[in-house]
């Protein structure tokens, strides 16, 4: 396996977040910030790099991923218990779906918007022991419209990740975390229907795929959970890029910066023992590197 480190340059700087649980990284262009989300304390952070300045939004509910619309603050939200429009300026929020109402243990994780503005988000079993008979196995939502319900495109999922695009946008990625598998599925644009479903990437040991993206080389970055690291992958699959972090859980990826040549690594301290965060005290904090001859491409706003 012949893999490099020489397109990614030297750490930047980092971003002392301490987030719980960092997910759901992603640049602004207009705005020039970097926004993530931490899932369990509830909230978006945004940093403007220019002025170095740090926000937080408190949120009505646990966020696992959002994306922007055209609308300035407001923002399309996966919260654990479903879709909904939510503005960042006022708190104002509608509910979009809620599919999973339901099932007391599940809720929505990682999801983005495709290239065509949809908005996609998956959900998870919060449950420790995924193998329990009440174990409730989470699916991946497609929700085309506001008025319309989300269409259930995958199902059996164990902890939904890694959704992203290729750069035509007719390949979709999806990791299941706990099966330790990226997959890729043929994508019709038009219809937003998968098939062709095939095994991308696996990872072994004590390393899960969690959040990706894909830059304009189209080659897919992943974080991956538990190892010290991002991949970055060929579109064959094969490895090309293996990015050692200071922590042990980097969480999500997104590319961007003024010359969309950052990569930017949120990561979480949520399960780590006293003794592994005193290894690792910045556990939590968003990690910024500099890429070399590699860009990343603008993220679409959804238009729910």
């Amino acid at each position: 396996m012949n893999t490099k480190q020489s397109s990614v340059g030297q750490l930047l700087f980092s971003i002392p977040s301490q987030s719980v649980l960092g997910e759901c990284a992603l640049w602004h262009v207009q705005e020039q910030a970097i926004y993530w989300v931490d899932i369990l304390a509830a909230k978006i952070q945004r940093y403007f790099p220019a002025t170095k300045q740090l926000e937080s939004f408190e949120l009505p509910h646990r966020i696992g991923c959002f994306a922007f619309t055209e609308v300035e603050g407001d923002i399309i939200a996966a919260f654990d218990i479903g879709i909904a429009r939510y503005s960042l300026l006022n708190g104002d929020l509608r509910w979009l779906a809620q599919p999973e109402m339901h099932l007391r243990l599940n809720r929505f994780n990682d999801g983005r918007s495709d290239r065509q503005g949809r908005f996609w988000a998956g959900t998870m079993c919060e449950q420790d022991d995924l193998s329990l008979p009440t174990t409730t196995p989470g699916s991946l939502y497609c929700l085309a419209s506001a008025g319309e319900k989300p269409v259930r495109a995958i199902s059996d999922v164990l902890i939904s990740n890694g959704l992203c695009w290729s750069k035509d946008g007719t390949t979709m990625y999806h990791a299941d975390s706990v099966k330790q598998s990226i997959y890729a599925f043929d994508f019709d644009t038009r219809s937003a229907t998968i098939s062709n479903k095939r095994e991308f990437a696996i990872t072994t040991g004590h390393c899960f795929p969690d959040g990706a993206t894909v830059d304009s080389d189209d080659h897919l970055w992943n974080a991956q959970w538990g190892a010290s690291q991002v991949l970055r992958y060929k579109p064959d699959g094969s490895i090309d890029i293996v990015l050692k972090t200071p922590v042990s859980q980097p969480s999500s990826v997104a590319i961007g910066g003024p010359d969309m040549d950052w990569l930017i690594v949120t990561t979480a301290k949520h399960s780590l023992s006293a003794e592994a965060l005193a290894n690792e005290p910045q556990s939590g904090d968003v990690f910024v590197y500099q890429l070399n001859a590699v860009k990343g491409i603008e993220e679409p706003k959804c238009k729910l």
